[in-house]
């Protein structure tokens, strides 16, 4: 099984019920076909650097999980169907980014370092 991460960005015409519904949706399709969810990260409503069929901006989703290749497929096909989905990105992570997600999970990156004094 390998590691991925897909950023969905969602129509802001939705409410934000609508939009925590249709990303149940697709985090259903995964953990019904055997994916392992490993962290859920909602940006929310973000401008984009570019118009997308005459919207400006959209609810940001990212979503991080474990699964098979032939997932993949199944949960892009879901995502092109739905109507409220303007753009996805799914990427399969090399052992460098699982390592940053990881330290970033575990809070490394905000810790402050001692000052050394001279």
């Amino acid at each position: 099984m390998n590691q991925y991460e897909t950023v969905i960005v969602l129509t802001p015409l939705l409410s934000e019920e609508a939009s925590k519904e249709a990303l149940a949706k697709f985090k259903a399709v995964l953990v019904d076909n055997g994916a392992e969810i490993i962290q859920e990260d909602n940006w929310g409503l973000r401008k984009l650097a570019y118009p997308i069929e005459k919207k400006s901006n959209g609810f940001f989703n990212l979503t991080e999980y474990k699964a098979s290749g032939d997932l993949i497929a199944k949960l892009e096909l879901q995502l092109k169907r739905d109507e409220r989905v303007l753009r996805f990105l799914t990427i399969r992570l090399d052992k460098h980014a699982v390592a940053y997600n990881e330290k970033k999970r575990s809070g490394a990156f905000n810790k402050k370092t001692k000052e050394v004094a001279a």
